[in-house]
């Protein structure tokens, strides 16, 4: 481990030198190691720069907002199919729903009305929510992605509204609380640092204002540390490992919402957006998924990492700069991802033998013929499983799940088809002839659609 931690220090100091940053904080979580920490540079203030540093997150506050739209989801307080009129009192857009809003793709403007950026000075939530009849729908619902942080800010007042309370003080019980983020908040208290903007053209770091945002700040308010961020990652990546009770959120739901629902640009797939979370899909079926943020002043990247050979349980990592010009910041997160995968993967668990297939299943094991190509279909870890032969090892299979008053039909629960049924037919002896899968017929040898079998020639 020293030899990895040596090598992710180098990366960060070459990318905090590089990028010209006054402080860079970095940490890596994961569920099989030690936490991973790295700090370099200077605050700007009297305390030293350490772990325990608080900067600014920016945007990734977006993905603590999301989580609580999903609580709220999942407690039945709304539909992510409702609009967002139906719980707020708008005088304009309340017809945009709150899955658009989640995804980015509702059209609304991506500011509240003004030039917020030349006064930093953010509406409270009576005039962000007046000010509504004056803002535009710059694209139509559904066409295409558009960020927006006035979206989101409508989500959490939703969000606080439906709780009756603050979306700050819903955040702090319902989430930073159960998940122990402690040194996260809407505050940056005495430990933060300070926020500057690198001139390019010489060595001088001016420091930024640090504006609160009001009624926006569901979008961007939030401050931390990269521990706490590291931990945020993981959770995002792997809710089971950190919350195993579902108290936050079921993993179910954090599922929901890493499945991309719009690509961010039309002709590089480079990146993706769920329900309020950022997907960036690496080599070898690897997803990182999280959130940038930017600040006046700050830059920050949270990601925690998915699939692929040698990623741990509960991986996610955090790199937070004190530059709003320091964009190596936004790579390194995915850069000491991959390398902590690929140079301290996760240990490989031996092999041990299971349970049998159920005596009714046995003789339907193996390889069947469906659509021109062959399957097959096994039983592993106590569930039914099927691959296309020529899968990629890494491509995950279907897998089934067995229906309670129906012996020979399965639902697919992952994989190719879920959601469909698997049926399977049998002649007077009870030896599985046929199977139907998603309604398409799959048989033991090759067969044409209309019947013809290639093992009997006719």
């Amino acid at each position: 481990m020293t030899e990895v931690s040596d090598r992710l220090d180098r990366m960060t100091r070459r990318a905090q030198a590089t990028g010209r940053v006054p402080a860079v904080s970095a940490a890596l979580h994961r569920a099989d190691r030690p936490l991973w920490t790295c700090t370099v540079g200077d605050t700007g203030t009297d305390t030293p720069l350490g772990p325990e540093t608080v900067f600014r997150i920016g945007s990734v506050t977006k993905t603590f907002t999301a989580v609580l739209v999903m609580q709220c989801r999942d407690d039945g307080l709304l539909d992510l199919d409702d609009p967002v009129g139906r719980h707020l009192d708008l005088p304009a857009h309340g017809e945009l729903t709150v899955r658009r809003l989640l995804s980015h793709t509702a059209g609304l403007q991506r500011e509240p009305h003004g030039d917020v950026w030349d006064s930093l000075r953010a509406p409270g939530v009576d005039e962000l929510l007046a000010d509504l009849a004056r803002v535009e729908r710059v694209l139509p619902t559904g066409r295409r992605f558009h960020y927006s942080n006035l979206g989101m800010a409508l989500l959490g007042e939703t969000v606080a509204r439906l709780r009756g309370g603050t979306w700050a003080g819903v955040l702090a019980e319902r989430v930073l609380a159960p998940l122990g983020l402690t040194a996260t908040g809407p505050r940056p208290g005495e430990r933060a640092a300070t926020g500057y903007l690198v001139d390019a053209y010489s060595d001088e770091a001016h420091p930024e204002p640090a504006a609160d945002f009001g009624a926006v700040a569901p979008a961007a308010q939030l401050w931390s540390t990269a521990p706490d961020m590291a931990r945020w990652a993981a959770f995002l990546a792997d809710p089971a490992a950190l919350d195993p009770d579902g108290a936050v959120l079921a993993p179910a739901t954090v599922e929901e919402m890493r499945w991309p629902l719009t690509t961010t640009d039309e002709s590089l797939w480079a990146a993706g957006f769920g329900l309020g979370l950022i997907l960036v899909p690496q080599p070898e079926r690897v997803t990182h998924v999280g959130h940038d943020g930017a600040m006046p002043g700050f830059l920050a990247a949270v990601y925690g990492r998915r699939g692929g050979e040698g990623t741990p349980p509960a991986m996610g990592c955090a790199v937070l700069g004190s530059s709003g010009t320091g964009v190596e910041v936004l790579d390194l997160a995915h850069r000491l991802l991959s390398a902590a995968a690929e140079h301290d993967p996760a240990d490989v668990a031996p092999w041990r033998p299971g349970p049998p297939a159920p005596p009714h299943l046995r003789a339907m094991l193996g390889r069947w013929w469906g659509e021109g190509f062959e399957s097959v279909f096994s039983w592993h870890d106590g569930a039914l499983r099927a691959r296309g032969a020529d899968d990629p090892p890494g491509k995950p299979p279907a897998v089934f799940a067995p229906l309670p008053d129906r012996p020979d039909v399965f639902r697919t629960v992952s994989g190719r088809e879920v959601g469909e049924l698997l049926r399977l037919t049998r002649d007077a002896d009870g030896v599985v002839v046929r199977l139907h899968w998603a309604t398409y017929r799959f048989t033991r040898g090759q067969e044409t659609f209309d019947g013809y079998d290639f093992r009997a020639g006719g």
